[in-house]
């Protein structure tokens, strides 16, 4: 349990005199922060209005960028949104407003939309830039707290993100407004994200560095092996097809016979041990092969290739090309 202590100066004394104020749980703590800004959250639902699908639909129809600014714990949250859209579709990026005042306005086309945030909307920043986008002819969007700011009714829509209460005991620190601005953000960028139709595909060609571009950007030819394949005959013995698989370091060999290919696995080796016992050295590739196994085109998404290998609880995928072999995938 976490103590809290209240200090009382008794100077007459010449001592502090401590004296327990309350006790609470840490979790019971972080339960009353997470009921108070689950409950702003939810509460958004009930504010959305008209001025929510003008502002999706203006992004939509615009040419140019949404460009995101505010001060403080609000530009923390803006910087988020405006990574968020821009990954998503809808070409963003961040502007702190010290900066756009002291010359990143230049950066500002008239054919830009501007998502302003501030909880008070009276942020001096924020608001220093409203004659600049009136002039410019930019459309703005506020997200505050206050829907008779100065930032609100300066602004083509506004959107009430205003909590009832911080989750902060002091009500001095932004949190559950600055919560529900970023949901208010996550729910622009959502609803954009359905308009425009966008598919993992498209949000993989943001992130091709991540593990879901590789799935969904990369072809098995870009990560099969392609040289030095393991490749026996249809009569080679055991023991040559166990040495060509060592030499091939991929755990099987590809087995070239009249009617196809074929393919020998580490498993199919102990399979046969076990059956034919000393018997086995005699036996040929042909008589312990998978005779029918799963390939895919070169050309094929590593993102198919997997989900046909989890579907078959396999490791390995031959890959061909004009009913040659020319590659192994590998998970």
């Amino acid at each position: 349990m976490l103590i809290l202590f209240r200090y009382a100066s008794q100077f007459s004394h010449h001592k502090l005199i401590k004296t327990p104020m309350i006790k609470y749980s840490f979790i019971e703590i972080a339960k009353q922060v997470f009921e108070i800004e689950s409950k702003a959250v939810a509460r958004l639902s009930d504010r959305l209005n008209e001025s929510f699908t003008e502002a999706v639909q203006h992004i939509l129809e615009s040419k140019g960028r949404v460009i995101v600014c505010g001060m403080g714990k609000s530009g923390i949250i803006g910087k988020k949104i405006a990574a968020t859209l821009a990954s998503t579709g809808t070409p963003s990026f961040f502007m702190h407003p010290g900066e756009a005042y002291h010359g990143d306005l230049g950066m500002v086309t008239p054919d830009d939309i501007f998502v302003a945030i501030s909880n008070s909307g009276e942020t001096d920043e924020v608001v220093k830039l409203i004659p600049f986008l009136r002039g410019n002819n930019n459309y703005l969007i506020a997200l505050t707290g206050n829907s008779t700011s100065t930032l609100a009714r300066a602004a083509h829509n506004h959107l009430d993100v205003g909590v009832q209460e911080e989750a902060c005991p002091l009500q001095l620190a932004p949190t559950s407004s600055t919560t529900a601005a970023l949901a208010m953000g996550d729910a622009l960028a959502v609803t954009l994200m359905n308009a425009r139709d966008f598919r993992p595909e498209n949000f993989a060609r943001f992130h091709p560095g991540g593990s879901l571009g590789r799935r969904l950007l990369s072809k098995v030819e870009d990560e099969m092996t392609d040289s030095n394949l393991p490749f026996v005959q249809a009569d080679s013995k055991i023991l040559d097809v166990i040495q060509t698989m060592t030499r091939g370091s991929l755990g099987l060999a590809i087995v070239k016979s009249i009617s196809g290919w074929g393919l020998v696995t580490d498993g199919d080796i102990r399979r046969a041990i076990d059956r034919y016992s000393e018997a086995v050295f005699e036996k040929t590739a042909a008589e312990f092969m998978c005779c029918d196994p799963i390939m895919v085109a070169s050309g094929t998404r590593v993102e198919d290739a997997l989900l046909l290998m989890d579907t078959h609880n396999i490791t390995s995928l031959l890959v061909f090309e004009n009913k040659q072999i020319v590659g192994v995938f590998k998970k």
